[in-house]
């Protein structure tokens, strides 16, 4: 990856205060029984999403002191298992207020966890926001700019480790263009949609399908029914 400008560091970094701001302003108006609510990533509650939130900004001595204090991540043998079972301890720990707090303190600081770059924290931020609000039936906007970026960061990352932790879904063999920002990628039939849309398909979300237009649009809705 070619490492950012000054500039472009600086528009990752508002955008990820922009959404953790909303966020939080979400969050503060839930009640207990959508804390509660199944989110979109499967066997994860809208409480879980928001606790793991608060941990974007773990160092290698943050997560090992994490372990200390919670042994039973040391059953987590999967990536993927790991990040739930922190998501699912930080939920038991934290208050719904701290949680909430936790995420508003995050808003200004450029602290991200080892092992990523902040364009993680970024599609982190955006995705997991819509993993709460999309079920709940309430509009949270994705702002064009950034879904791009993410989205960009994810195309570019497909089949790295950093992809592992997202579903695959069949796009391969389709051309992505979104319909609010100068954005396309891959071969094939046209699928298109708000950007923040195919940011979701790029991170294993099949909710948005129903947003898609184009060509390919019904195509890939059966593949991933398929897939399923």
């Amino acid at each position: 990856m070619t490492p950012m400008t000054k500039g472009e560091a600086d528009a990752v970094w508002a955008a990820i205060d922009d959404q953790r701001r909303r966020t939080a302003d979400l969050l503060q108006q839930l009640t207990e029984e959508q804390w509660r609510h199944p989110s979109l990533c499967e066997g994860w509650t809208v409480r879980h999403v928001a606790a793991h939130l608060t941990l974007q900004q773990q160092s290698v001595r943050d997560v090992a002191a994490f372990v200390a204090r919670n042994p039973r991540m040391l059953r987590s043998v999967t990536l993927n298992r790991t990040i739930r079972d922190s998501a699912v301890v930080q939920s038991q720990r934290l208050a719904t207020e701290e949680i909430i707090g936790r995420i508003r303190a995050m808003i200004g600081s450029r602290r991200y966890n080892t092992f990523v770059t902040p364009l993680e924290t970024l599609t982190d931020i955006l995705v997991h926001s819509q993993d709460i609000a999309v079920p709940l039936g309430v509009e949270l906007e994705m702002v064009p700019t950034a879904s791009a970026i993410a989205a960009t960061r994810r195309w570019e990352t497909r089949g790295t480790w950093l992809a592992r932790v997202n579903r695959p879904l069949p796009l391969a063999g389709y051309r992505l263009t979104a319909t609010d920002a100068e954005w396309t990628r891959g071969e094939g039939p046209e699928v298109a949609g708000p950007v923040g849309a195919l940011l979701l398909l790029l991170t294993g979300r099949d909710a948005a399908l129903g947003r898609l237009t184009g060509e390919g649009a019904e195509a890939l809705r059966a593949a991933v029914a398929r897939s399923v």
